[in-house]
């Protein structure tokens, strides 16, 4: 790389910051605490915690390791970080693709929900909530979606948030990324804990409350041991654990790429872990539920939550706050959003690293140039799940690139580390540097309960896989209507969706393109992968 292309990190402090604003995303405030509702409340934190010690932190130190091998000789991105590993083998490079393509593609969709929460601040701000009724302000969010005023605010935060992103890239990793952790995390903890103690502390018959906050959390934590043994439910939390640790996306790979050869990786990636855990566990579940329990009841909550968070979070708690008095509803609404658009810009930013270090590595651009790349890129690909938002566009790219990718990736990635590179070297290059070792029961953990427990997830999620490719549900629909508009409907979707998943398919070949273009300039220069 020339000079301008060299990076690193300006402190342990900030690489660990930077490292759990990866984790910590719009997912755990938003995901997690309807995810434990629906599948037992807390009896779901047992098979949660399970998977967290024996998926989870296993796979932080693997990619923190497979990072910082391959940043020894170079390479800041998943298709050579991977291939370094086994070098023998060049088909590694394509399944290293994964690393970039879930990024670019996570990215296109990520940075349009966390455009909202701008908007949000901003109409929390004007005082625009003020006086609404609870379905003014949920007409409010469903126009936003759907562009029915022309879009142009929808567009212009989107936009905004894009540029925004791409600006702190280019400034670097030091410069850009790590002053954004310092300042973004502490105050997303600060929002967080504030809101979590008024909700957690409503008390019912004052400012229109019907039950204290601590029904919201005794409901939450209260366990229903008949779901214990459910697949359905040891999946769910499987999939929270990829979700919220951003594990198989490739960006823990790169930014660990840019630490030193001794530096303790052991320790940065529990660190950037049980912070993860701490903010999604006790903040998350702490704010959510809580006040929206606390003013709608039990009943009503259940029955918002079956169509996920994003609902709770901004149609229901901008009027709840309206509860509170105009200005500290406006300072609940500044506080919500703000930690909503921290923990998402902390994870958008850490996806757009191994995009540049990619365009920087193998075909030396500039710093500046690979961010403005990445900014075209996805929005390029983000314009149709703002524009078909109500197709299904935006949860087709979430399903592939944010669910399917990840287990791939990382089953692939593990039996890398634990087969083919070596258990034994994999164990010595995770410790290496270590001030505190890694109680040696997780070297068999790695080898052979992570690989297991991974497997088990790919395979049992076969079935829905292949419901989604067939589109069998839409198609039951077809067989139980003879309405022409709606089977009209139905169709336009499903082309929708097919268009979308051509769409990523186009993505996943363009860059496998790219990185043999790039393997093959680098054997013309006689530089090899190691």
């Amino acid at each position: 790389m020339t000079k301008s292309n060299v990076e690193s990190w300006g402190s342990r402090v900030g690489l660990v910051l930077a490292m759990a604003g990866n984790a910590v995303g719009l997912g755990n405030f938003l995901r997690f605490p309807v995810q434990a509702i629906q599948n037992g409340g807390g009896a779901f934190i047992i098979p949660y915690l399970v998977c967290f010690l024996l998926m989870g932190i296993p796979l932080l130190f693997i990619e923190w390791s497979m990072g910082r091998f391959g940043g020894r000789f170079g390479h800041h991105s998943t298709p050579f970080i991977v291939n370094s590993m086994d070098p023998k083998r060049v088909f590694w490079k394509y399944i290293g693709v994964f690393g970039i393509f879930t990024n670019l593609a996570v990215a296109a969709y990520y940075c349009y929900l966390e455009s909202w929460t701008l908007s949000y601040i901003w109409h929390s701000v004007a005082g625009s909530f003020q006086g609404q009724t609870a379905d003014q302000i949920s007409d409010f969010f469903t126009g936003y979606i759907s562009l029915s005023d022309g879009g142009y605010e929808t567009v212009f935060f989107w936009i905004f948030c894009l540029l925004l992103n791409t600006w702190i890239l280019s400034k670097g990793l030091s410069g850009g990324v790590e002053k954004v952790a310092k300042i973004g995390m502490p105050l997303l903890i600060l929002f967080g804990i504030l809101l979590a103690i008024k909700g957690v502390t409503l008390t019912a018959g004052e400012e229109g409350a019907i039950n204290d906050g601590t029904v919201g959390l005794n409901y939450l934590w209260t366990p229903d041991y008949s779901t214990i043994w459910s697949a359905k439910v040891w999946l769910a939390a499987a999939g929270q654990i990829f979700f919220t640790l951003s594990v198989g996306m490739g960006s823990i790979q790169c930014y660990a790429s840019y630490v030193k050869r001794k530096d303790d990786i052991a320790l940065n990636a529990m660190s950037a872990g049980w912070m993860n855990e701490f903010v999604e566990v006790v903040l998350g579940s702490s704010i959510l539920i809580p006040i929206a329990i606390g003013y709608l009841g039990i009943d009503k909550v259940v029955e918002l939550t079956q169509s996920g968070g994003l609902g709770l979070g901004f149609k229901t708690l901008p009027y709840l706050f309206q509860q509170w008095g105009d200005v500290l509803a406006a300072l609940a609404g500044i506080a919500w959003f703000g930690l909503l658009f921290f923990a998402g810009i902390t994870s958008s930013l850490a996806m757009g690293t191994p995009c540049m270090g990619f365009l920087m590595d193998e075909f030396k651009w500039k710093r500046e140039q690979s961010a403005w790349a990445f900014g075209l890129a996805i929005f390029i690909l983000g314009l149709p799940t703002v524009l078909f938002f109500e197709q299904g566009v935006f949860d087709e790219y979430d399903y592939w690139a944010g669910t399917v990718s990840l287990v791939v990736f990382a089953l692939a990635e593990i039996i890398l580390f634990a087969w083919v590179f070596g258990m034994d070297k994999g164990w010595k290059e995770i410790n290496r540097g270590a001030d505190i070792k890694v109680p040696p029961v997780f070297k068999f953990i790695i080898q052979f309960v992570t690989p297991v427990i991974l497997g088990w997830v790919f395979f049992a999620s076969l079935p829905d896989i292949w419901k989604k490719i067939t589109n069998a549900d839409l198609k039951a629909k077809l067989l139980e209507t003879t309405d022409p508009a709606q089977i009209q409907a139905i169709n336009d979707q499903m082309a929708y969706l097919n268009g979308s998943r051509v769409l990523l398919v186009a993505l996943f070949i363009s860059i496998s393109y790219l990185v043999y273009v790039a393997y093959r300039k680098r054997v013309k220069e006689g530089r090899g992968i190691v």
